[in-house]
Parts: structure tokens; sequence; C-alpha cells
């Protein structure tokens, strides 16, 4: 694995949360630099499968030379049908680590993060052909308001929106500089690191579709586990963990939990966790990205 490519968060809670059996089949469908996944492979003997999921070409770099564990190169919003080719319905247990990985973060060319000034592109699969650059040079001004309001929670998001428009009449917008240049007196003083955290948010959420990568995500997963099965989801704000908690507590993403005609909830999933599972004073102190890190957990229900 490659040195320092990413801390896995979490990660006594998650294989506490995946309850795991030797011999099942678990799925890491973020699997990054695979430190999720090389503490599953411990407790699973040799009949057991280990499934990951990346669309990130970095992550090959970190695959693990083992016969139980198998790769996919492609995004986990397609979960269901490549378990299918691999011979797998259902599984015992799936992991989600929500987000970027240090890793991106720390590659100045990936533009995920407001310390380099770098190309503004933001794509964690790197075959899309949307950037964050596209996003703030064709997007209409009502379309970039909506997406900073919405995805990056930005209190002047039509302020904002404006003077990205205004700005690209001059020239494009391709740089983080030109970028900042572009919007430099909207940016709160003494605020200037959260207020662009929001706006990189916003950008990043919109170039990768997550909210819709993630909701079906969540659709399939509670399809394709066994019953007694567990989801375990790591989330690092409050749009990635709402529709997670709402899923999990009443199998959809808003409304009310539906029920049956006797009276039985229709929801695929049982939620373990009562409360988020926040990380440990050690492990803030180890890892500073577990800092925004909420854990949650559920059950696939026996409907028969």
């Amino acid at each position: 694995m490659e040195n320092n490519y990413h801390t896995p968060v979490l990660l006594s809670e998650c294989i506490e949360g995946l309850a795991i059996k030797p011999n099942g089949v678990y799925v890491d469908v973020t699997f990054g630099g695979g430190g999720h996944s090389r503490e599953i492979l411990k407790h699973l003997n040799s009949d057991g499968v280990l499934v990951a999921f990346d669309q990130d070409p970095d992550a090959q770099r970190n695959i693990v030379p083992d016969e139980r564990f198998k790769f996919v190169d492609q995004n986990f919003s397609h979960l269901k049908n490549n378990l299918r080719l691999l011979g797998y319905r259902q599984v015992d247990g799936i992991l989600a680590d929500l987000g970027v990985s240090s890793h991106q973060f720390n590659e100045a060319g990936r533009g995920f993060s407001t310390r380099y000034d770098a190309d503004l592109d933001m794509r964690m699969d790197q075959q899309r052909e949307l950037t964050a650059a596209v996003v703030l040079n064709t997007y209409d001004e009502a379309k970039l308001h909506k997406i900073f309001g919405l995805y990056g929670e930005v209190k002047n998001a039509k302020s904002l929106a404006k003077a990205v428009v205004t700005a690209r009449l001059r020239e494009p917008i391709k740089t983080l500089s030109a970028f900042k240049g572009a919007i430099s007196t909207l940016i709160p003083k003494g605020k200037e690191n959260k207020y662009m955290a929001q706006v990189f948010q916003a950008l990043r959420i919109e170039v990768n579709s997550e909210i819709e990568v993630l909701e079906k995500f969540l659709l399939q997963a509670a399809e394709v586990l066994k019953p007694g099965g567990r989801l375990v989801v790591i989330s690092y704000h409050s749009l990635e963990d709402r529709p997670v908690k709402n899923f999990m507590m009443k199998g959809k993403f808003s409304g009310e939990l539906e029920k049956d005609f006797y009276g039985n909830s229709q929801k695929p999933l049982e939620m373990i966790t009562r409360k988020a599972i926040l990380a440990s004073e050690e492990e803030l102190l180890r890892n500073t990205r577990s800092r925004s890190a909420k854990l949650r957990i559920a059950e696939k229900l026996d409907k028969s």
C-alpha cells in the first residue's frame, strides 16, 4: 500500500459493526488505500471473500495480493450488477467510507484541495467529462446559485453565483487562483478556509453526482444484503449523513415511514446505532480527518 495514502477512519468500530462471519462475503465499496479492506481480510478464513470497489485509477496501486480479494474498478452506484457478474447475488456485509481520501486531497493536480493552485478538476472518476471548471464556466447563474446554496450551504450563494458569471465574461475560470481572484470580495475575512471548503464541497458534489450516487448505492445495498447482513456507512457532512440516516430508519430518503395494511413497516433495514458513532479523543489526535466522521450501522431485516 502506498505510504500515507489514506488512514482508515473508525477502523475498529467498522469491523465491530460488520459483525464479520469468517466464511462470509463482504464488500468495501470505497477501497482507496485499502486500510478497511485489509482489516476485513484479517477476520476472514480461506472460504471468505472480499469484493472492493473504486473508480479512482490511483487506488489500483493498493490492490491486495490475496486470493480472497476481488477488485472492481467501478463506481459503487453499479454495486448490484457487478456483484452479479462475479456470481454474488447476496452478501453478508457492506462498508462505505464516503467523501474524498487523504490521497486525493494531497494530490495537487486533482484539484480537490484549496491548498494548491491547480486546475479546477475534482473528478473522482477521471473518465468523466464534467469538471469543476466546466461547472463554473458553463452553468447559468440560477444553477450555480442552487449548487452553492444546496450542496455547500454557502450563505451568500446568490452573490457568489453572480460574481462567477460576471468574472468569466472577461476570461474563463480555470484555476484555483483565478477562482479566488474572481470571488475575493465575497470571502469573509478570518473565515477564508471554511468558506472555500464549503464552496469546494458544493462543486465536488456536483461534479461527481455524489448525492444521486449515494442514494442509488443505498437502495442496491439493501437489496443485495442477506437477512441479518450489515450495512456500515461513514459520512463526513450532513448532506451525506441525512440520506444514510433516513434510509436506515425509514427505507426512504424523505417522508414518513411506510407501513402495510397490518401496520408492519416496509423498511428493509433496522438501525443498529441509535446515535451516530464518532471518533474517540485518541483517534482525533491521530487523524484529523476523523473529526467530522459519523458512523451508522444497520442490519437487513428478515421478511420471510
